[in-house]
């Protein structure tokens, strides 16, 4: 599979390409994602050395936590990112990368903290938390 990915937010204000590996794709059902997207979140991540941003004039970080932040366009309220202080990595909304994106499902985390309105029946791994490869804000 081809490393070069790129995608851009809803009004197309912030782009991003990436050059590396990317993670499989995780659901995050935490309270934090479920509040800023009225569902869950499905993201990838990347090393920052292998992700290039452009329009950072529309982007904008909120401090969600003391030890993560989450990056959306202010032009077009599009998440985009999510950022852990101590990591060289970086998580990216999987929607929004270009289609074919070559991405697949890994994982859901924070499945304690779940909406009541949907079940997860899909098969993947399932996590109370996190997984012990993801370190998060929460832990």
């Amino acid at each position: 599979m081809d490393d070069n990915h790129s995608g851009s937010c809803l009004c197309g204000a912030v782009r991003f390409r990436t050059s590396g590996p990317l993670r499989g794709v995780v659901y995050c059902h935490c309270s934090q994602c479920r509040r800023q997207t009225g569902h869950f979140v499905a993201a990838t991540a990347s090393r920052d050395a292998d992700i290039v941003i452009e329009g950072a004039d529309a982007l904008s970080w909120y401090g969600a936590s003391d030890a993560a932040k989450r990056g959306f366009c202010r032009t077009c309220g599009s998440l985009l990112f999510w950022k852990h202080n101590e990591l060289d990595t970086i998580s990216i909304m999987a929607g929004s990368f270009e289609r074919p994106s070559g991405l697949s499902a890994e994982s859901h985390i924070f499945v304690g903290d779940k909406g009541d309105y949907y079940s997860i029946e899909d098969g993947l791994p399932q996590f109370e938390k996190s997984t012990p490869s993801i370190k998060v804000a929460d832990g």
